[in-house]
């Protein structure tokens, strides 16, 4: 007891003491290892900021966003040149500056690879692309053209002849075949005893009519029109490509997915199925590195980065159309226009002018309401997503009974990617199914049907006519991606529609 009592004083002096002790100073010259790196001399920060240097290097938010949009200065949308610029980098029609097309690299190099192969070998075949608008398709064919050219004149192979034509600008849909027999023979007139399809087939059929003629890369855009008007004329074009000295390399376009389901077994009995590839809608973190690849060549940061992130989530879960990102995108870019013309007008009022002369004398103009806004905002991008989106279907779905707004969910499952309509009974098993998840009690197929009939009241159904209601057939009337928006603000519908 003695020892300890004689040592606790002894503490307490040492403590008390000003002079430093051995202990204290050699723990004056100890760091620990976290502060030796931020001590390093070569560190950019460096001074006795304490815990908050620490802190500062720790920041996650910074960290996940790109360099590029942290280390460029604010654009100046007042600049015309550089407004312009930015407006044109952002629009449809613009291609991107990339050799290939950014999240589609996959789909891309099958495409080419195919028809390199065709050039290669000689070698007539034929290839469907689907997918839903703006998701690539034409983009990626365009780039194929044009890389497959080079690649023909570097290989001191023959360049294919490329034929591009949209089916939809056909008067007849027949008119295709003329059209490709107008590419080989310019000048050729009609011969009234023999049709254009009948005279490339002729030729397709016979060795010295083929021999010396190039391949001919034939694109079909919005094939959706063969399919629905005549399929007979499509059958005709993918047969072509089977015939023993072809020379036709057939690349088809076509927007909805289950269209090839229609027409491929047909096509498969005939021997000429041609190779699918799908292009599906865009992801949210697909979205994000296109919008930033058409903006990363600009010196300047255009976008708050959770701006970019707003607009690629909500177009990703409505539709993954990524026409529709860069129209919202430009959309906002204008609002903010606006909001800097109204600044403007408003500087230019008489006792703002004063104001604004009297804070010149002083030296204290450097910050100005424009200056601060220079930079597309997360509001604006929201504003613009409501108009591109917003519409009197959406407001009515919004305002819908929670069950009513479950049906609408559940026919959205049913339909999606699949068939456009279903009976109640079917209906009615998936709206069980959204109810179970939601944790909802579902009612019967009685009141069910009679909701159904309230939908259709106000257009966003359509119910036919059958003996007993569970054999009524359901369509949708409006568009599946106006019910998406609707009901992607609803938290109970947020996390089922993400996993459609």
């Amino acid at each position: 007891m003695a020892e300890i009592q004689l040592s606790t004083p002894q503490k307490r002096k040492l403590r008390s003491n000003s002079t430093p002790s051995p202990m204290q100073s050699s723990s004056a010259k100890w760091k620990s290892p976290r502060r030796c790196v931020k001590d390093c001399p070569k560190s950019p920060m460096q001074g006795n900021f304490g815990d908050k240097t620490i802190n500062m290097t720790k920041s996650p938010v910074k960290k996940r966003l790109p360099e590029s949009f942290l280390q460029k200065p604010m654009w100046n949308p007042r600049d015309v040149e550089q407004l312009n610029a930015v407006k044109e980098a952002l629009h449809v029609s613009t291609p991107p500056a990339t050799a290939t097309v950014v999240c589609r690299e996959v789909e891309y190099n099958r495409v080419l690879d195919f028809c390199k192969q065709s050039v290669e070998q000689d070698k007539a075949g034929s290839l469907y692309i689907c997918g839903c608008p703006g998701t690539g398709k034409s983009l990626s064919i365009e780039k194929v053209k044009e890389v497959l050219v080079n690649w023909a004149n570097e290989s001191a192979l023959q360049t294919p002849d490329l034929l591009s034509l949209s089916c939809t600008s056909l008067s007849n849909t027949s008119d295709i075949f003329g059209k490709i027999l107008d590419k080989i023979h310019p000048r050729r007139k009609a011969n009234g005893s023999m049709s254009p399809l009948q005279y490339l087939q002729k030729m397709s059929s016979q060795k010295q009519q083929s021999t010396g003629r190039k391949m001919m890369l034939i694109i079909a855009d919005e094939m959706d029109y063969l399919i629905t008007k005549d399929r007979t004329v499509l059958h005709d074009l993918f047969i072509l490509t089977t015939f023993p000295f072809s020379r036709f390399i057939l690349i088809g376009i076509a927007n909805a997915i289950d269209l090839a389901d229609r027409f491929l077994p047909k096509l498969q009995s005939l021997n000429c199925k041609p190779a699918v590839i799908t292009y599906r809608a865009y992801s949210k973190d697909q979205i994000i590195p296109i919008l930033q690849q058409r903006l990363e060549a600009f010196p300047y940061t255009v976008f708050q980065p959770q701006a970019l992130e707003l607009c690629a989530r909500k177009v990703a879960s409505a539709s993954g159309d990524m026409r529709k990102a860069l129209s919202v995108c430009r959309s906002a870019i204008e609002m903010l226009e606006g909001e800097i013309r109204d600044s403007i007008y408003s500087l230019q009022l008489p006792s703002l002018k004063m104001r604004l002369s009297d804070q010149q004398r002083g030296g204290a103009c450097d910050k100005s309401p424009i200056q601060e806004s220079g930079v597309v905002r997360v509001d604006h991008v929201a504003i613009a997503l409501s108009k591109a989106y917003k519409s009197p279907v959406v407001d009515t779905i919004q305002s819908l009974p929670q069950h009513q707004q479950i049906i609408l969910c559940s026919a959205l499952k049913l339909f999606r990617g699949k068939k456009k309509d279903a009976t109640i009974g079917e209906l009615n098993i998936s709206y069980v199914d959204v109810c179970k998840s939601t944790l909802i009690p579902p009612v019967g197929i009685m009141e069910l049907s009679n909701m159904c009939r309230v939908l259709g009241d106000q257009g966003i159904l359509k119910v036919g006519q059958a003996r007993e209601d569970k054999l009524r057939r359901v369509t949708l009337k409006v568009d599946e991606a106006d019910i998406t928006f609707a009901l992607q603000g609803i938290r109970l519908f947020r996390n089922y529609l993400q996993q459609l």
